[in-house]
This record gives structure tokens, sequence and C-alpha cells, in this order.
């Protein structure tokens, strides 16, 4: 079976998500340290406890299961998106910020409020300011630009992915459709977003087939339209027993090896 659309997730497949949160937790907790004698780590990790579970506790969580938006896109996200979940989440996240850094702070004997809005505000910046790419994305896509019809499907927020994809400008032009789950209504791995997918882009599930980091949503949601996968496992993880790859690879340049022999 030829394939004639290559369907991608955008976080962590892409672009290199984790480390642009990485960054933007390291400078702001490094920061940190040089007002207080706190260590900039454990910082961190106090404030990705404390920011996990505020996330879980606002009205909005299923919603951003559903949506598929994590706690630490919450923590420089706007969410000035025209829909009531969106709005909730858009008058929720100042105080979300502001709550996280302020708890973290105070997991490590830091009593300053006034510090955790700083480190709040800081955080947004940060983060915008490290938009990191994989170092083969452009390459592998410049290969696959005009053989194949390109789709991106990513999971969250408009605004949010959006401003992703704003500021790394070079990534939107490669794709002939680009499909937020936000926009959608339901996100990864819910079947329908891929039988969405494949009404717009005039294709079946033989003619397509899903590149993603993420086993629980990439993976899953495209074998539930009986859609060919592949997982690109960077991290050398263990699959879950649960979710089986149609393939496995290790980075996209594998990924465009072996589109090559399909």
């Amino acid at each position: 079976m030829s394939i004639s659309t290559i369907i991608f997730d955008l976080d962590d497949t892409l672009l290199w998500d984790k480390k642009s949160v990485k960054t933007a937790f390291e400078k702001t907790c490094e920061y940190a340290a040089t007002l207080h004698k706190i260590n900039s780590t454990e910082l961190e990790d106090a404030v990705r406890k404390e920011a996990r579970a505020l996330y879980e506790s606002y009205e909005t969580y299923d919603f951003t299961v559903l949506i598929g938006i994590n706690p630490f896109e919450g923590l420089w996200g706007t969410f000035d998106d025209p829909t009531d979940s969106f709005q909730k989440m858009k008058d929720i996240v100042p105080s979300y910020r502001t709550d996280a850094w302020t708890k973290g702070l105070a997991a490590l004997g830091i009593d300053d409020a006034k510090l955790g809005v700083e480190l709040g505000e800081r955080f947004v910046a940060e983060r915008k300011a490290a938009p990191f790419l994989y170092e083969d994305t452009f390459a592998v896509l410049d290969e696959l630009k005009g053989k194949y019809q390109l789709v991106l499907l990513t999971n969250g927020a408009p605004s949010l992915q959006n401003l992703k994809l704003e500021i790394t400008p070079e990534i939107a032009p490669y794709f002939d459709h680009i499909i937020i789950s936000g926009d959608f209504g339901k996100g990864k791995p819910d079947a329908s977003i891929f039988e969405y997918v494949m009404e717009k882009t005039g294709v079946t599930a033989d003619d397509a087939i899903m590149v993603g980091d993420n086993l629980n949503t990439d993976i899953l949601g495209s074998s539930r339209v009986g859609m060919r996968n592949v997982w690109i496992n960077r991290e050398n993880n263990v699959p879950n027993g649960v979710v089986t790859p149609t393939y496995e690879v290790d980075s996209l340049t594998a990924f465009l090896k072996l589109v090559k022999e399909l």
C-alpha cells in the first residue's frame, strides 16, 4: 500500500518542546537562586510538582485532558481562544503561574509572593525565547515536501500552538493542512480527530501514515482508525505493552529512510 499523506505530530516530534521547557525552567530557577540561597534544580522540581497538583485541581482539568494540554503549557499560554472552556483557562492561568512558583518557593522555605509573580512572568519570557527544534527536522521536511501531502496534527490550544509556529516560522509553510485539537474539540487519541483529518485531506487510512513521539496519543489514535504509524522513540523508551506501533525509529532521519522503503 503506497503512502500519499504523512501526518506529523508537532511537540517533541518536530519541535523539541521538552528541551524548550527545561531551558525555561533552568534559566528562571537560576535567576531565583541569585536572589535567595536555594538550589535551582530543587526549585525546578518543586515548581513542577506544585504546577501538576494545581493544574489537576481546577475545573478545567478534564477539558485539558480532552484537548491534550499539559501543565507546563499552562505556565506560559494565554488560552485566549473562543470557547467557554478556554476562556475559563484564560481566567485561571495568571494565578496558576503565580501560585505554582510561589508554592515552589515555599516548599524550599522561601516566603516571597512578589518573587513568585516575577518568576511566573519570567518563565513565560524564557519559554518564548527558547524554541528548539531537532537538528534533522528541516532536512527531513525538505525531502518530503512536494512528494507527499503533509499534515500537521497537534494537540493543544490554538492560541498556544499557533504561537509555537509563530516563533518557529519556517515550519508552517511545509504543511498542506495544520489541524489543532482545540479547534476541532477533541484531541488525539480520539478516533474522531483522525477521521476528520482523513475527511479534510481526502484520503483513507491506507493512504496515510502518522508520525509521532507519543504512544498514548499519536500511535494509539492512528491505530484506532486502522492507520499505519511510526513511533519516534529518541529516548529509547520501553513500549508500554498496551499500544504497539507499526514501526519504530529513533529519529526523523531514520523515518525518512523508512518511508522511502514503503
